[in-house]
Parts: C-alpha cells; sequence; structure tokens
C-alpha cells in the first residue's frame, strides 16, 4: 500500500492541538514538512517552533494566494466529535488545488484488500482487518481496531483502544469513543456518538449519544459547526 506521494513534501494542517502533534512525529521522518497551521479559534497556538497559524477561512484564503500552484499537501487535525467539520474542511482544501495526505502510521496494521478514502489518518497500532472499508476524512486513533467487512462513512472517528467486530457499519460524521466496543453486524447510525468504554449490542440511531454497558441512549448530539466553530443540536 503507498504510505507517501513522491510529488508532495510541503504540507499543512487545519488544526492545532493534539491531532496535530501526533500525524507530524511519524510524518515527518518519512519526508514531509509542515509549512503552515490552520484554525477557526482566534487563540490558538501553533505547538510547532517555526510553524505559524492562520486563522479562519479568510487568513487561509489570503495565504493560499501567496503561495503559489506548487503542490501542497494537507491534513485534517480535527478529532473526536466533529467529523462533519472535518469533512467540510477537507473539501474546503481540496478545492483551494491542495492534496490530502494518507497519514499512516508504519506501525499500524492495514490489510492488503482493505479500502481507504482520501485524507485517511490510521495511528500507531490500528488495524483495519480484511476487507474493510474507511471513507474519506476517517480517523482510525491509537490501537484502534476495525475487523473484517466493516464499513465506515466520511468523517468517521474511531478513538484510542476502540473496537468494532466484524461487519459494523459505521455511518457518517459519527464517533465511537475511547475503549469502547461494538459487537457484530452492527450500525452506527450518521453522527451518533458512542461513548468511552461503551459495550454496544444493539445498533445505534442517527444523532444521538450512548453510554454504558451495555450500551443506551443519553441525549441527541451537540454538534459543531465548521465555520464558526459554535454546538449546534445536531
Amino acid at each position: 500500500m503507498k504510505r507517501k506521494s513522491k510529488s508532495v513534501r510541503d504540507y499543512v494542517m487545519w488544526g492545532t492541538t493534539g491531532q496535530s502533534i501526533v500525524i507530524d512525529e511519524f510524518l515527518q521522518p518519512q519526508g514531509f514538512r509542515l509549512i503552515a497551521l490552520f484554525d477557526n479559534k482566534p487563540d490558538a497556538v501553533s505547538p510547532f517552533a517555526g510553524v505559524p497559524v492562520f486563522y479562519g477561512r479568510q487568513e487561509f484564503a489570503k495565504w493560499r494566494a501567496g503561495v503559489g500552484p506548487e503542490g501542497i499537501g494537507f491534513c485534517v487535525a480535527i478529532g473526536g466529535e466533529d467529523g462533519a467539520a472535518r469533512a467540510e474542511i477537507g473539501s474546503v482544501l481540496c478545492e483551494a488545488g491542495l492534496s490530502p495526505l494518507p497519514a499512516l502510521h508504519p506501525q499500524a496494521i492495514i490489510a492488503r484488500n482493505a479500502t481507504l478514502g482520501q485524507g485517511a489518518q490510521v495511528m500507531a497500532g490500528a488495524v483495519l482487518a480484511a476487507r474493510a472499508t474507511i471513507g474519506d476524512w476517517c480517523i482510525l486513533n491509537t490501537a484502534a481496531t476495525v475487523d473484517h467487512e466493516c464499513r465506515l462513512g466520511s468523517g468517521v472517528h474511531i478513538g484510542p483502544g476502540a473496537h468494532l467486530a466484524g461487519l459494523v457499519t459505521v455511518e457518517d460524521h459519527a464517533f465511537v469513543g475511547t475503549g469502547a466496543v461494538v459487537l457484530p453486524r452492527l450500525t452506527i447510525g450518521r453522527g451518533a456518538v458512542v461513548g468511552a468504554g461503551a459495550v454496544v449490542t444493539h445498533d445505534v440511531e442517527a444523532g444521538v449519544v450512548v453510554c454504558g454497558n451495555p450500551a443506551r441512549l443519553l441525549r441527541p448530539v451537540q454538534s459543531k459547526d465548521a465555520a464558526t466553530g459554535t454546538r449546534r443540536k445536531g
């Protein structure tokens, strides 16, 4: 499986928190150079010496106009429950002519017949098993496992140490929290959130939060607007 582009070496990230730190730690040894960060939060601070932060889409547009047409890659370092925002920002950067990088840790295990969408992020110790498919802008976090023939939609995030058994479907923008377990052949609905440590034994409806063992309905999701960073009901 191809793990890095031969033509794109410079790249940017949208997001300045822990996800950006984790991604750059393994992309840098692969020959990639982080040249700029972007964030919607006006108080965001760069965690990388010498790498500037630009704020919001207006500053991104000004930056993009000044760097010329040369090939530049990008990663969207927005994790957690914000899969819709991650997908939206990814589309904006693609439309601006940047190339989404597959951020695949060298210690991840990815089956040769698994399928990854654009901008996929697979962290250290994560496993993507045979015939599994993950959509665009998905994150498989540290030591997460996605077993055989699972289907993950766009903007899905599987948290650290979470486990999906075989033939699970996770619809667009859903988030499975740290250490959660999803039993075989179940469906996690669009935009749903599975709380940390939950054990999912039944299908989860779209747009709800579940938690506990067995997982039970807690409340509707509060999603985040990609442009403003404010929360709204999903």
